[in-house]
């Protein structure tokens, strides 16, 4: 399964590692550091225009990828749902 994160960006969904609320955990130190450092070492993809309301952090075959996308959680959630079903 895919899930579309915007653009012309699908994911495997098995390859997801997880998705958070940037807003919410961008106000945590450790969580700037981490995103910082995965930008230096060109880990962070940024997925449209828009200012980013959530990132997803992927890993497929040992790759790991940081996606900034400009939608939120709950459309991600509803995308990973109706793709289920």
């Amino acid at each position: 399964m895919f899930l579309h994160i915007g653009m012309n960006y699908m994911l495997k969904t098995k390859y997801i590692v997880a998705i958070f609320d940037i807003e919410n955990t961008s106000e945590c130190q450790i969580t700037r550091d981490f995103l910082a450092k995965a930008e230096k070492s060109g880990k962070v993809i940024t997925v449209g225009y828009e200012l980013p309301k959530s990132y997803i952090i992927y890993n497929e075959k040992g790759k790991s990828n940081i996606y900034l996308t400009q939608f939120s959680i709950a459309t991600l959630q509803k995308r990973l749902q109706t793709e289920r079903e």
